[in-house]
């Protein structure tokens, strides 16, 4: 839902918001964000779906893959060229309606974790759409993906934030109960050395995330800071889900209680809104 909030609040008309918008920040619809293709993940700027124009529509034909609620959504922010000639320039975004004839839901993936959430691949098939649903200008849908993406990644590495403070919650709580040699595991320098470590390194994710949020607000470039945070915090979260793992021993490795989940779930942190390798790029690019 952030992606296409987000897109809506900033490039859409006041048409497009009262349409879209409200019912998506009141909850009665779900956005989708279709970016992602099946040759194309960290190299945005090489999609083929494209979008011809035609009389007062759009139609729109490709695939789009590892479309998070894809199936289950219902207002999708699709970026497609329009200008093949104009590489990132020629690209556009537009509002298709997840009912509109020609978006069809090709498959569902099964994935490691993150269940509850349905990742799909859809195809575009003569999708036609009113030359209405664009968002902003023709050849703006590079830079509004973008956009998009640098206040998603902060949502990425708060959400990893959230699953590993999950995840710590549940380890501290079992090693301050479970007895080993006659005291609490927690007591063993062993156990509560690696809880501390994973304290601090929480606390250290949530401080970047709080200050990229911040900029962001605040309507300040906070593209590097956003790279840090989700860089930061998702490789965080796995590794403290793995140390809740091992701080439970094999109950930590049963599907009885819940940081199994949890380690599956925040695998993809590293890998959706841009992987880490990219981060580091966007980083490196800013020094």
């Amino acid at each position: 839902n952030c992606p296409v909030n987000a897109i809506l609040m900033r490039y859409g008309n006041a048409a497009q918001k009262k349409q879209w918008l409200t019912p998506l920040a009141q909850g009665d619809m779900l956005g989708v964000f279709c970016l992602t293709e099946p040759h194309v993940g960290s190299d945005a700027s090489s999609l083929r779906t494209t979008a011809v124009k035609e009389g007062d529509a759009y139609v729109i034909n490709g695939v789009k893959q590892f479309i998070t609620s894809g199936k289950n959504g219902h207002a999708a922010v699709v970026i497609a060229v329009t200008d093949k000639g104009a590489g990132k320039k020629g690209m556009s975004a537009f509002m298709v309606p997840t009912s509109a004839p020609g978006y069809v839901v090709a498959r569902l993936e099964d994935k490691l974790g993150q269940h509850s959430s349905d990742t799909a691949q859809i195809n575009f098939d003569n999708c036609r759409i009113p030359a209405d649903n664009l968002i902003g200008a023709e050849g703006e849908g590079y830079k509004i993906a973008l956009g998009a993406l640098e206040g998603g990644r902060i949502g990425i590495a708060a959400q990893s934030v959230g699953m590993a403070r999950s995840a710590f919650e549940f380890a501290l709580g079992y090693a301050k109960e479970r007895q080993s040699f006659g005291t609490a595991i927690f007591n063993h320098q062993a156990v509560g050395f690696r809880l501390a470590d994973c304290a601090t390194r929480l606390e250290a994710a949530r401080q970047l995330i709080w200050h990229a949020a911040t900029l962001r607000d605040a309507g300040l470039p906070c593209l590097k800071e956003a790279a840090m945070a989700k860089l930061f915090a998702s490789e965080m979260a796995e590794e403290v889900c793995s140390a809740a793992i091992q701080t439970l021993g094999g109950y930590g490795y049963v599907s009885d209680f819940p940081v199994e989940r949890i380690y599956r779930d925040v695998r993809v942190c590293q890998i959706y809104e841009g992987t880490s390798d990219v981060q580091k790029i966007i980083i490196q690019r800013a020094l």
